[in-house]
């Protein structure tokens, strides 16, 4: 299948192109920072920003897309489930 856009520069307001799945941890980065979070199952979830802010992101329901850049979902505190890494 041919694509239009490989000679294009992806921005992030492009849409997508990995995903990993997260297993949050409170010592351990993401293999990639993110572009945002797919929260599959709901309940808090708890990131370090690529500013290295710690925020904690209270109620989120289930399919809920986070447009947040960061490096960590920590364990502590996060109860979502389902979470996928986007970048």
């Amino acid at each position: 299948m041919a694509d239009k856009f490989t000679s294009s520069v992806p921005g992030l307001e492009s849409p997508i192109e990995n995903a990993a799945a997260v297993t949050p941890n409170d010592s351990t980065d993401l293999t990639n920072y993110s572009r945002a979070l797919w929260v599959g199952g709901a309940g808090d979830v708890v990131v370090i920003t690529v500013g290295g802010n710690t925020v904690t992101f209270v109620g989120v329901t289930a399919g809920t897309l986070l447009p947040v850049r960061c490096s960590r979902v920590k364990s502590t505190s996060t109860t979502a489930t389902s979470i996928l890494a986007l970048w």
